[in-house]
């Protein structure tokens, strides 16, 4: 069974939206011919400029010849609003069996009225702006990609790979996204539930507030980190330290202590012989079991799938 992927790009399209998703379809079909043709497609057609400046060359978006799979690039979408509505007219009128959208793309779908009371994800330095646009949307922020039936959504850039392992996964089964992975040399998929506020939290905030806390948290991850015990170290009371703590980072106290935990102990996991139950008693999750419900939530594995996947990366694959 062929399967027609349309990527639509716009004038002021982020090019790694377009190339990411791309490349993972193309090495797909290269493993197993006949799966999927490939088309870059946009308002008009011609030679789109990226918002690097680079340029692809597209064919016209048209209803003429249906998809199975449309795949909306982010980008700076109001570079050009002429093009960014004839894509919202063409995906209210298109009749795809499948739709998705990376980073910012999700604005030209949630303006078609495709993510009214559906779960969807963008990137994270957009999630108050859509928020604010689209009540309607049930954004679920942290994720780096979400699928809600057909619609299918990602966040920024990267992830738009990840939304493409996931779409060949859903057509073609986990080996055959495995093995694109690797090619890509990717190490494999990220899980769907894995957040995104990673950097974001690493920063400190928006505007680079708390990365002095952010700091302090690195080094006390034994100790509990309660809202109150952050807040005192900030010099807040703890119900203004926790507003203002999620609208810099997009995300609670609570879940970014988890976070920068399970970024200390996956890589103590990774890189070294230490026992899982002392990675998880110097990492502050106080025991193995915990430590394990922890990174099946974010990773989708246990520490000790990942300690073995790790192994054999640095063994060259053996």
């Amino acid at each position: 069974m062929i399967r027609k992927v349309g990527i639509i790009i716009h004038p002021g399209f982020q090019l790694l939206d377009a190339a990411g998703p791309a490349a993972a379809f193309e090495l797909a079909e290269g493993f197993c011919v006949g799966s999927y043709t490939l088309d870059i497609l946009a308002p008009g057609g011609g030679e789109i400029e990226s918002s690097s400046g680079m340029r692809l060359a597209a064919r016209p978006l048209s209803t003429e010849e249906p998809l199975d799979t449309a795949i909306i690039s982010g980008g700076e979408i109001i570079r050009s609003m002429a093009a960014a509505q004839e894509i919202v007219t063409w995906l209210r009128g298109t009749g795809v069996r499948r739709t998705a959208s990376v980073c910012t793309g999700a604005y030209l779908l949630a303006e078609a009225g495709l993510l009214d009371g559906r779960r969807a994800t963008t990137h994270w330095w957009s999630t108050h702006d859509f928020a604010r646009r689209y009540p309607a949307v049930k954004l679920d922020a942290e994720r780096i990609f979400v699928r809600d039936g057909s619609v299918w959504t990602s966040a920024g850039i990267s992830a738009g790979i990840d939304l493409a392992l996931a779409l060949i996964e859903d057509d073609l089964g986990p080996a055959m996204a495995r093995r694109v992975a690797q090619q890509l040399v990717v190490h494999q998929r990220r899980p769907g539930g894995q957040s995104q506020f990673s950097a974001l939290v690493e920063l400190g905030g928006r505007t680079g507030r708390f990365i002095e806390l952010i700091g302090w948290m690195r080094t006390a991850l034994a100790q509990p980190l309660t809202v109150e015990c952050l807040a005192d170290r900030a010099a807040m009371s703890p119900r203004h330290f926790a507003r203002a703590f999620k609208a810099e980072t997009g995300t609670t106290p609570a879940k970014a202590v988890e976070r920068i935990r399970l970024e200390s102990a996956r890589i103590a996991v990774e890189t070294g012989p230490m026992s899982l139950d002392r990675i998880a008693e110097e990492s502050g999750f106080g025991d193995a079991g915990r430590m394990r419900r922890a990174f099946l939530r974010s990773f989708g594995q246990p520490p000790q799938a990942l300690r073995r996947a790790a192994a054999v990366s640095r063994n060259g694959g053996r």
